[in-house]
């Protein structure tokens, strides 16, 4: 009898064998299939390769079932393996990512309708004698030759009860057939005619045109200014792929939030394309996942765990901001999207282009080095400049006592509101304080499970981690001290941003944008709506408004605290920050009237601060090459962390020092730790971290693994491996 490797959605090692029972046609590999585990059914994929034939049979149990779905490609199964292998997860685990919809394994149950027999034909067309009242008359001129409906749509439309189309059946005049398949992912309209392109957005348009149709792997890098037309232009690449009878895949770092992205995807192509992301339903998610195995999704838009739908037919995949860290996975499987995005397209022979206007460090240097092709948008379309940018030095201009804008910034406000356009205020931190301490005796409000500091969110009354979740209320007296009314708030959140926003500007209209007050799709919609229809004046932000949105009439742009981000010892500190805010600038004077940027900073001498006043992007990064490449920091070199975390701090300890001690060594390979990490407490667990440094030349994977083999780990420590790290919490 036949026997078969079967990879299981479960972190193992590898796939089990199976047996093929008599009578059961051989799956080819990548068949979806039902198999017994540990005594009960579970899921798995038919994986190539040769099963043990020296496995006793009486160990082997029976393949239970194959499921009617389209096999996993054999592209997907090597993605599969690739990612297992590169970031040293089971890869188990990793095609769990690829079977995130378990249900859509079952075809679609098929839904009964009604339709007209040979005698409600002959009624219809009057060649009947029998005398129908008028509901029944109606009913006949709602369904047309050959139509089925179902019980409900039918009643609707002909305006009559559920109880008229049961007599109707009874009386001979219907009967029941199978509904149609209703189409739930409309074909983009490729005869539609794009924007019009200004000529340099169309020789960009023609060479990723180009890239789509060579049916090729290849990976180019898009960049340009802010508000120059990038998703126009990759949209045309698109067009391409669609024309060439591929599939697209456009990943997105925030797709909840992205209602601007597909209403401009809809004006482009007539229809929305697919949608895959974290707030869709179970339903919705099993249809989704079953269209796009079945070839029925031609576009679809989504978060990073997209790249682990069954596309049978990948021709182009689009990473939209591929500079963000949201990008990198940092639970369970730990990978960046960006990077797996390029071999999924390799393995796809598909098109890749990676879209910016702040592209990442690692990026830039592949293109300078040939390994991808490069395509730039050095103005903004349509005429609109870009904005100025100022910063306001708090050393000379400080706020007022117990405020945060200073009044440079508030005057700002004041001018251009006046002047009918809108204002915005940024500022990265959610919630209303990110300290809480006691004035009596100094104790520090912190969470009980993490390194961190309790965050105030006065509009709900609580103290809250925003690592692990933990919330609390505001206590009326210190619980140290026991003093009543001491607990202070230091530093400001957007909250208070609004809070004194609404005692400047008691006039203005105002909202706040965050991931507390816009949770998802619905909420940033009306949010965009009230926005554009000018029934808001000032916004106060984080991070979200940062990302792709698009607001004629916001001309002002505040940045509260532009040296934010640069506190601590994070490699790329400065890098980010020069993103984010340069990306948040770029939502400034967008349409006619020119835009304006202020950061309030107190170190306006920084090279960040002058990057941006300059608008020397490229010498800034430059410069952060010239730094990073004598020690070989990525992406002149490699690395890789290693996180040993233990409920009991002396294992977590104990663990990390053996590790330490039999770290690798060698020309070109450099250990650093181990040491406690900088959340050294996070859920309840004690992390300790070492850091692997690599030449670039030096694969880290076999390192790793040996390194790994030599320290004995008990069940109650967990070792997390982060290949290229873009974290260092």
């Amino acid at each position: 009898m036949a026997r078969l490797r079967v990879l299981l959605p479960l972190p193992l090692a590898g796939a089990y064998d199976y047996r093929v029972p008599a009578g059961m046609a051989v799956p080819p590999p990548g068949s979806f299939v039902q198999v017994p585990l540990s005594g009960r059914d579970t899921l798995g994929v038919v994986w190539d390769g040769e099963a043990d034939p020296d496995l006793p049979e009486r160990r082997l149990r029976d393949i239970a079932a194959v499921f009617d779905t389209p096999p996993m490609t054999d592209s997907l199964r090597r993605f599969v393996e690739w990612v297992a292998a590169y970031t040293l997860s089971p890869p188990g685990a990793v095609l769990r990512m690829a079977m995130s919809a378990p249900a859509a394994l079952d075809p679609p149950a098929a839904k009964a309708g009604w339709r007209l027999t040979e005698t409600g034909l002959r009624a219809k067309r009057g060649q009947s004698n029998a005398r129908f009242t008028e509901n029944r008359r109606r009913v006949l001129d709602t369904l047309d030759e050959g139509e089925v409906r179902g019980a409900t749509s039918l009643a609707v439309a002909a305006g009559v009860s559920a109880g008229v189309v049961r007599g109707m059946a009874e009386s001979g005049l219907l009967e029941p057939a199978l509904l149609p398949r209703a189409e739930e992912f409309p074909a983009p309209d490729l005869s539609r005619p794009g924007p019009e392109l200004g000529a340099e957005q169309a020789e960009v348009a023609a060479q990723l045109r180009a890239a789509a149709a060579t049916r090729q792997f290849g990976v180019t890098l898009l960049t340009g200014v802010t508000g120059s037309g990038k998703t126009e232009v990759y949209l045309e690449a698109v067009a391409e792929c669609l024309a060439q009878g591929r599939q697209a895949l456009v990943l997105l770092p925030e797709i909840a939030l992205s209602t601007q992205w597909l209403e401009r995807f809809a004006r482009r192509f007539g229809a929305e394309p697919a949608l895959w992301h974290s707030e869709l339903g179970g339903r919705r998610r099993r249809d989704t996942w079953r269209a796009v195995a079945e070839g029925r999704v031609s576009v679809l838009v989504g978060a990073r765990s997209a790249l682990f739908l069954p596309f049978p037919d990948l021709g182009l995949i689009v990473v939209d901001e591929e500079h963000e860290t949201s990008f990198k996975q940092e639970e369970g499987v730990i990978y960046n999207a960006r990077d797996m995005a390029v071999v999924r397209a390799r393995l796809s022979q598909a098109a890749c282009v990676l879209v910016s206007a702040t592209p990442s460090l690692e990026t830039l240097t592949n293109a300078e080095q040939g390994r991808y092709a490069a395509a730039h948008l050095p103005v903004r379309h349509g005429g609109a400049s870009l904005p100025s940018v100022e910063v306001i030095d708090q050393r000379v201009t400080p706020p007022e006592r117990g405020r945060f804008l200073s009044p440079p910034l508030v005057a700002a406000i004041r001018d251009t509101v006046a002047t009918g356009q809108q204002a915005m205020l940024f500022l990265n931190r959610r919630g209303y304080a990110p300290l809480t301490l006691c004035r009596a005796c100094g104790h520090r409000m912190r969470c009980p499970n993490c390194t961190a500091w309790l965050v105030e969110h006065r509009l709900q009354r609580r103290l809250q981690c925003h690592h692990c979740g933990h919330a609390e209320p505001i206590p009326p007296t210190c619980p140290e001290c026991a003093a009543e009314n001491s607990l202070t708030p230091l530093g400001p959140g957007v909250e208070r941003v609004q809070e004194e926003a609404a005692e400047l500007f008691p006039d203005l209209r105002r909202l706040v944008m965050a991931s507390d007050t816009i949770p998802g799709p619905a909420a940033a919609a009306e949010a965009a709506r009230a926005i554009e229809a000018r029934e808001v004046d000032l916004i106060i932000g984080t991070q979200i408004v940062a990302k792709g949105w698009h607001f004629p009439h916001l001309t002002l742009v505040g940045v509260v605290d532009a040296d934010l981000g640069l506190a601590g010892g994070d490699l790329r500190a400065a890098e980010r920050t020069v993103q984010l805010l340069h990306q948040v600038a770029g939502r400034a004077g967008r349409a006619e009237a020119p835009g304006r940027v202020l950061l309030q900073s107190w170190s306006p001498e920084h090279p960040v601060m002058q990057a941006l006043v300059s608008g020397d992007l490229d010498g800034f990064m430059a410069a952060e090459a010239a730094q990073r490449r004598p020690g070989h920091w990525p992406p002149f070199g490699r690395l890789a962390a290693l996180v040993v975390s233990a409920e009991d701090e002396r294992e977590a300890d104990r663990v990390a020092r053996d590790l330490g001690l039999s770290a690798p060594r060698g020309e070109g390979v450099e250990v650093l730790g181990p040491a406690p990490a900088p959340l050294a407490l996070l859920r309840g667990r004690h992390r300790r971290r070492l850091l692997l440094k690599c030449r670039r030349e030096v694969a880290v994977q076999p390192i790793l693994r040996e390194w790994l083999s030599r320290v004995a780990v008990p069940a109650s420590v967990k070792i997390q491996v982060d290949v290229d790290p873009v974290g260092f919490l």
